[in-house]
């Protein structure tokens, strides 16, 4: 049990990072792939 309390500091710090990071990106990817889309409507006229 001690190991797996030693574990939180170490492991729970780069994962509350890359959840923050992947949060942050979430909205400029959608933002891309909304852009993406409407590539070929902008194309056809």
């Amino acid at each position: 049990m001690e190991q797996w309390v030693s574990w939180i500091p170490e492991v729970g710090f780069p994962i509350l990072v890359t959840f923050y990071l992947l949060h942050r990106i979430e909205s400029r990817l959608e933002e891309l792939n909304e852009s993406i889309l409407t590539i070929p409507k902008h194309m056809n006229m």
